[in-house]
């Protein structure tokens, strides 16, 4: 199923700080992998997605509306190396 967007303010503000098209978020959201869980979030249980745009990793935080095709960003960003390991799909210690 296609997946709607629904942009929070949050994701809204920092996508325009960070320079992150709305298509490289839907690409993440359609493509990427889920790196991290938060089953416990709400209003809904939220994922880390990891996706590679142009070479260079951007994480996304959404959440799925359950019995819905809405899915909620949360927000957006490229993550800092220093930070991640080498393939940006866990954290450093």
């Amino acid at each position: 199923m296609k997946r709607r967007l629904v942009l929070r303010l949050h994701a809204a503000k920092r996508m325009i700080q960070r320079r992150i098209a709305i298509a490289d978020i839907a690409y993440v959201v359609d493509k990427g992998v889920i790196i991290e869980e938060y089953p416990d979030e709400t209003p809904y249980p939220s994922s880390l997605l990891l996706g590679w745009i142009g070479g260079r990793p951007l994480h996304v935080v959404s959440a799925d509306e359950k019995d819905s095709d809405f899915t909620h960003i949360i927000t957006a960003y490229f993550p800092d190396p220093k930070k991640w390991d080498k393939e940006f799909k866990r954290r450093k210690p």
